[in-house]
């Protein structure tokens, strides 16, 4: 009865042991660019005593083809509750721009094999103009130079400044002489607000035909520029750096949820066209650009200056009394004085460098 009460207690633990005994797959980032890296993890939680054996790979050996493996590293970690995780870190690379499904992996645990579930990777390239290799030049040899540019650049500069500093105070000078005014005419700057220049250029993208053009990546990129720019000048913030997300995002709590979602969807198809070579046609197009349109209209703000006033124009009979003759004396003796001590502290560093 022992005996037997023993052999079912062992049979019962195997099963149970075998029961626990999974495998996990799973990897760093399933898109990477021709040449990088990204690690493959191959996980399994079994008891110390339990012998475990990985796929080995050797250095460059593909995994799947295209796929090739650099490296392979094992790690151990307790967990707890007598078990322990085994890991199998794989090093993978490739120089193919596709898409690759990774298979199963078959670990032995105590002589059984467990598979893992199957995994893709993605392997994306950089377009290069080959049709201007001219532009490109091969390395230089290593210069001697006598000198440090670090150390003469501070110089360098305080001496260029010091030489428009004594221009504009010869300049204000002869306007003391002279008794001429610093600002001879009235300048009014005209400026066009945003919704109008982004109407411009939506006006040259119809002029164009870039709506009916084959090319939707050079109409969508021109088309989405045009919005950010808008919405940059309009709202104040870096659309120009923000992903379409990040900029729906910012504009949630100013605008109805309609316009929003029509803003989204153009995003959304621009970036399909940009990054991923979709097709979209003329009718998809011309729902796009009226979408923007009519988020500019619904947005814009028309109540804005247009004109801007530089400095009015000053009188002969103003520019002759004593307040402005003795602001000119005073700027002029400020920049002598800067000059000077800009020449001193120059002439000085000189010396230094020079001994």
């Amino acid at each position: 009865m022992k005996r037997i009460f023993l052999l079912i207690s062992l049979i019962a633990n195997s099963l149970l042991i075998s029961a626990q005994v999974s495998v996990e797959a799973e990897i760093d980032s399933i898109q990477i660019f021709v040449g990088q890296q990204t690690h493959l993890r191959l996980t399994t939680n079994v008891q110390p005593s339990q012998k475990v054996e990985f796929p080995q790979f050797q250095p460059t050996q593909m995994i799947t083809p295209g796929v090739e493996v650099l490296k392979c590293e094992e790690q151990k970690q307790d967990i707890g509750d007598g078990f322990e995780a085994r890991t199998m870190v794989y090093t993978l690379t490739s120089f193919d721009d596709t898409l690759y499904y990774l298979p199963p992996l078959t670990v032995k645990v105590d002589g059984k094999q467990y598979k893992s579930k199957s995994l893709a990777l993605k392997v994306l390239t950089i377009d290069v103009d080959t049709t201007k290799v001219d532009q490109f030049f091969g390395p230089k040899d290593v210069q001697d130079n006598p000198f440090l540019w670090s150390e003469w650049s501070l110089p360098f500069w305080l001496s260029v400044l010091m030489l428009v500093l004594l221009a504009l105070c010869y300049y204000l000078y002869l306007r003391l002489r002279d008794n001429k005014p610093i600002i001879t005419h009235i300048r009014i700057v005209k400026r066009l607000l945003p919704h109008q220049k982004a109407m411009q250029e939506i006006e040259q993208i119809k002029a164009d035909k870039m709506v009916a053009s084959e090319n939707s990546k050079e109409y969508y990129t021109k088309l989405t520029d045009t919005l950010r720019k808008y919405i940059e000048e309009r709202y104040g913030f870096n659309a120009m750096e923000m992903t379409s997300s990040e900029i729906i995002e910012r504009l949630t709590a100013s605008q109805d949820q309609k316009a929003l979602d029509e803003l989204r969807e153009l995003f959304m198809t621009a970036d399909l066209v940009k990054f991923a070579k979709y097709s979209t046609l003329i009718n998809e197009n011309d729902k796009n650009l009226v979408s923007a349109i009519d988020f500019i209209n619904q947005t814009k703000l028309e109540n804005q200056p247009v004109e801007e006033k530089v400095k009015p124009q000053l009188s002969e009979e103003d520019q002759r009394t004593q307040k402005s003759r003795r602001l000119l004396k005073t700027v002029i003796t400020l920049i002598s004085v800067v000059c000077a001590g800009l020449f001193g502290f120059v002439a000085y560093t000189l010396y230094q460098l020079l001994n």
